[in-house]
């Protein structure tokens, strides 16, 4: 995948990004965690359904939106070349979609939650591997400082007997990391955004329609409401985080990533009196820690020669 991503005689997609355009990346990548967690505010509303069921209401409502979008903008054709990057970021994403799925449904769900956190990592590995974007000292040190900051406010357990859904959960992390670099590739290349959405948003409602059918549960019309509010929160975060990583590379924004597990922590203590103890206070302050100093590196000016 490497020849197809990145050509030596040209600029990664994000090499001439102006500095507006990166920064516009953050405020989406703040924006999709603030919608991922409504989501799983709404998922765990939905009460006990099969994974692929949850899996494909997650993406109905997106793939509807889209479909008008690029209906009202009169055309569905993609850029040149870009068919087999968007098969690979929908099959990576829909893989990090079930398997987080199902590390929420088979393990501790602060456990599954962190494993899911993996994708930072992975995304700016993957930068680095096929997009040629090196990330320095400071870029990993800065995320891992955020994924400590996480795992003070979830704790995981990691019980002997939950490995194979934790082995699934990195899977998951792994998935949602490659979609996003993918996603990074496709927005530099100047795909459009409903185009990236749609198409994997579709292909991954087909993909797990065969297992929903299959593992259907009967719904009441409120557990059906409840879905539906979680697809819409996905579709608002999958619009999000796609134009987060169209405008900036994996280094630059991953570890705002991590304000997710703030909006969760905010929506635990309003919707479900989930009240953080003080290891997580000390987490919350990490993290925001992280965010605080990223900003100021990422927009410290040279000093003059």
């Amino acid at each position: 995948m490497g020849t197809l991503l990145h050509d030596e005689n040209t600029q990664s997609p994000a090499a001439a990004q102006p500095p507006q355009k990166k920064w516009l990346g953050v405020v989406y990548i703040v924006l999709s965690a603030f919608f991922f967690s409504l989501m799983s505010v709404f998922v765990r509303y939905a009460g006990d359904l099969p994974t692929f069921q949850k899996a494909f209401f997650r993406n109905l409502v997106a793939t509807v939106v889209a479909f008008v979008m690029l209906c009202k903008s009169g055309s569905f054709k993609m850029q040149k070349g870009s068919l087999p990057v968007l098969l690979a970021r929908s099959v990576a994403g829909t893989v990090g979609i079930v398997c987080n799925f199902y590390a929420i449904d088979n393990m501790n769900i602060s456990d599954a939650s962190i494993l899911n956190k993996l994708a930072p990592f992975f995304s700016i590995v993957f930068s680095a591997l096929l997009l040629r974007e090196k990330a320095d000292i400071k870029d990993w040190i800065l995320v891992a400082v955020a994924f400590a900051g996480a795992t003070l406010i979830v704790k995981p357990s990691f019980d002997f007997s939950a490995s194979l859904p934790a082995l699934i959960g990195v899977l998951g992390g792994l998935g949602a990391g490659l979609a996003y670099t993918l996603v990074h590739y496709l927005g530099g290349k100047g795909e459009r955004k409903a185009m990236i959405v749609f198409f994997f948003s579709a292909f991954s409602c087909l993909a797990v329609l065969p297992m929903a059918i299959v593992q259907y549960q009967p719904m009441t019309g409120l557990q059906v409401t409840w879905l539906l509010l979680a697809g819409g929160a996905a579709s608002a975060a999958q619009f999000s985080v796609t134009a987060a990583y169209s405008c900036s590379p994996a280094k630059e924004i991953s570890v705002y990533d991590y304000s997710q597990v703030l909006f969760a922590a905010i929506w635990g203590a309003i919707f479900f009196s989930e009240l953080p103890d003080v290891w997580s206070a000390v987490g919350y302050l990490v993290i925001i820690g992280a965010a605080i100093l990223k900003y100021i590196l990422t927009h410290k000016k040279p000093r003059p020669q």
